[in-house]
């Protein structure tokens, strides 16, 4: 593509994906479509009652476990179909399976949280498994619409989602090598920056009508509102969950003297967004707030890179 080109580090660390000199964005570019269509559904995931519970500080340790179950029958059935799909001529330039790819790493994140035989221990829940069959069907039936599913995930991932990796290692006492955290780490990519410039050119340069494009972003409403469903039933099983209840006693936005900057969420979200400034408030958020630091990890980790893409 003439808007970027790819690069290989001299230490090995990885490919550089560097932005092209034109970098002037168009309302109609698909990028920028998609932001604006789902600003609305964005605003209403992040009002959920999951999520505002996790703001008040109150978590159950095995809802970390089942979210990481979810999120990898999600990202399984996404890459199946990708993989089914990687030459078409609406996915071919999006194709980015050795940095991009989730699903090994959330394998080996379940075996070190279920053990060798995590297989047997997990199963795909009914929210969950209506996201997947929604992701067969598209890549099945109509492949142009995964790219709203690989764009809003992935994306994701490497906003939002990083903010938060080191935040859930901490919370957790998880090694510092990394295990029960690979989802997040993309050995693949050198700057997350430069490659979600890259990403968003390329889809730019898709060949695109804007009925495609109005499809699409019905199709990533569509995305959000299953993460939706997949909160709201883990708050279900939350309810049941009766041991292991961490409790911060951290309250939302209104107990934090009507500074919004000092609500942890909101500083992932800034940070998210580029804003360094905020790194050092999400540092000071967490010191203060030990156990809320679990608060933002897997689904809710999913969520602020959900919405981090729509910032960017």
């Amino acid at each position: 593509m003439s808007a970027e080109k790819m690069e290989t580090t001299a230490n090995g660390a990885g490919p550089v994906y560097e932005g092209g000199k034109d970098n002037t964005l168009s309302p109609e570019d698909l990028s920028e479509v998609l932001a604006a269509g789902t600003k609305e559904v964005h605003e209403k995931a992040e009002n959920t009652q999951f999520v505002k519970d996790f703001l008040r500080g109150r978590i159950r340790k095995e809802l970390f476990k089942l979210g990481a179950v979810a999120l990898y029958y999600t990202y399984t059935a996404m890459e199946e179909e990708i993989e089914r799909n990687k030459d078409h001529p609406h996915f071919a330039p999006l194709y980015f399976p050795t940095e991009l790819h989730r699903h090994e790493a959330l394998a080996r994140d379940l075996e070190y949280f279920y053990g060798p035989d995590w297989q047997s221990q997990v199963s795909c829940s009914q929210a969950t498994q209506r996201y997947v069959d929604r992701i067969h069907q598209v890549g099945q039936e109509d492949p142009v619409l995964l790219v709203a599913h690989a764009y809003t995930r992935y994306m994701g991932d490497l906003s939002g989602g990083q903010v938060l990796k080191k935040v859930a290692q901490r919370a957790m006492k998880l090694p510092a090598t990394g295990e029960g955290l690979e989802f997040y780490q993309f050995d693949g990519i050198n700057s997350a920056k430069a490659f979600k410039q890259l990403y968003r050119s390329r889809m730019n340069e898709l060949e695109l009508d804007m009925e495609i494009k109005t499809r699409l972003v019905e199709e990533a409403v569509k995305a959000f509102q299953f993460n939706m469903e997949v909160f709201e039933e883990l708050e279900e099983i939350g309810k049941n969950i009766q041991e292991d209840v961490l409790d911060a006693g951290m309250s939302v936005h209104g107990a934090v003297g009507g500074d919004v900057s000092k609500c942890p969420y909101y500083t992932a979200k800034m940070a998210a967004s580029g804003w360094t400034a905020y790194g050092s408030q999400l540092a000071m958020a967490v010191l203060r707030h030990p156990t809320g630091q679990v608060l933002f990890a897997t689904w809710f980790a999913a969520l602020a890179g959900l919405a981090a893409w729509y910032l960017m």
